[in-house]
C-alpha cells in the first residue's frame, strides 16, 4: 500500500510540474514525462498553478513596495507576471481581439489568429487590460496582494472550465496553435475549483459572493460569445477568457473596496 501511495504522489508530481512548465516559464525537472494524454490530465492542476504565480506576483508586489511608490510596485509585479508565463495569455488575448475582432466569417477569424502579428485590434485590447489592471490594483491598495493571489487562480479555473462545455476548434496543422489539453474529465473541473475555493474563506464574506457571482457572469458571456463567434474554443480564446475574467474581478473587487 505504501508503495502504491508513492508511486500515485509521484504521478501527481508530474502531473503539476507538466502543468507548470506548460503554463509558465518556471523550471521544471528535465524528466518530467509528456503526452496529449498527461497534458490532459494534468489541467486539473491549472487552478493551483495559478495561485502559485499569483503568489510570486504579490511577493514582488510586497517587496518592491518597501523600496518604491506603490504604483510601480504594481507595476513591476504585473511585469514579473509577464516574464512567470512568457504572456502565454496575454498573446491569446491579442489574437482573440485581431481574430473576432478583424474577420467576418469564421475561417477568417481563424486565419488571422494563426498570424503571429499584432494588429491594431491586438495591441489596443492589451494595452487597455494591461493599464486597467495597473490602475485598479494600484487604487486596491493593501488589498492588492489578495487581488493577485485569487485573480491568478480563479480566472484560469474559470477560463479552462469553458473547455467542459464548448467544443474544441481544431486549427490546421499549419497554424500557430499552442498545444492544449482537449478532452478533460469531469473529475478534473473539481480539482481544479477544490484548489482555489479555500482562499476565498480569508476575503469578507460580501466580497466572496461577489467574486465568485463576476465568475458566473463572465463565465455565462463568455460561452454564449464564443459560441457565436466561434461556436467553440481555441487555446487563444482560453488565453482571452483568463485575462478578462482577472480584470474583471479587479473591477468588482476595486468597486466593492471604495464603498467600504
Amino acid at each position: 500500500m505504501i508503495k502504491a501511495a508513492v508511486t500515485w504522489l509521484l504521478r501527481q508530481w508530474q502531473l503539476f510540474c507538466l502543468a507548470l512548465a506548460f503554463f509558465s516559464r518556471i523550471p521544471v525537472p528535465a524528466a518530467t514525462p509528456f503526452s496529449p494524454e498527461l497534458l490532459n490530465q494534468s489541467s486539473r492542476y491549472l487552478s493551483l498553478v495559478g495561485l502559485l504565480l499569483g503568489a510570486l506576483q504579490a511577493f514582488v508586489l510586497l517587496s518592491a513596495a518597501q523600496l518604491l511608490p506603490f504604483s510601480i510596485a504594481v507595476l513591476l509585479a504585473l511585469m514579473a507576471g509577464l516574464v512567470l508565463t512568457g504572456a502565454f495569455h496575454e498573446d491569446g488575448l491579442a489574437d482573440t481581439a485581431d481574430g473576432l475582432g478583424g474577420g467576418l466569417s469564421l475561417e477568417r477569424k481563424l486565419d488571422i489568429m494563426k498570424d503571429s502579428r499584432v494588429g491594431t485590434y491586438g495591441l489596443v485590447t492589451l494595452l487597455t487590460v494591461f493599464l486597467i489592471k495597473w490602475q485598479s490594483l494600484t487604487a486596491l491598495e493593501t488589498q492588492a496582494m489578495w487581488a493577485l493571489l485569487l485573480g491568478a487562480g480563479l480566472s484560469r479555473a474559470t477560463a479552462i472550465s469553458l473547455t467542459f462545455v464548448l467544443p474544441y476548434q481544431q486549427l490546421d496543422s499549419v497554424s500557430k496553435t499552442k498545444p492544449i489539453a482537449t478532452s478533460l474529465q469531469k473529475r478534473a473541473l473539481l480539482c481544479i475549483w477544490l484548489f482555489v475555493m479555500p482562499p476565498l474563506y480569508f476575503v469578507a464574506l460580501p466580497l466572496a459572493l461577489f467574486l465568485l457571482a463576476t465568475l458566473i457572469s463572465c463565465f455565462i458571456l463568455l460561452y454564449f460569445y464564443y459560441r457565436s463567434q466561434l461556436k467553440g474554443y481555441t487555446g487563444d480564446l482560453l488565453g482571452a477568457a483568463q485575462q478578462l475574467t482577472e480584470l474583471s474581478l479587479y473591477l468588482v473587487w476595486l468597486i466593492w473596496w471604495r464603498q467600504q
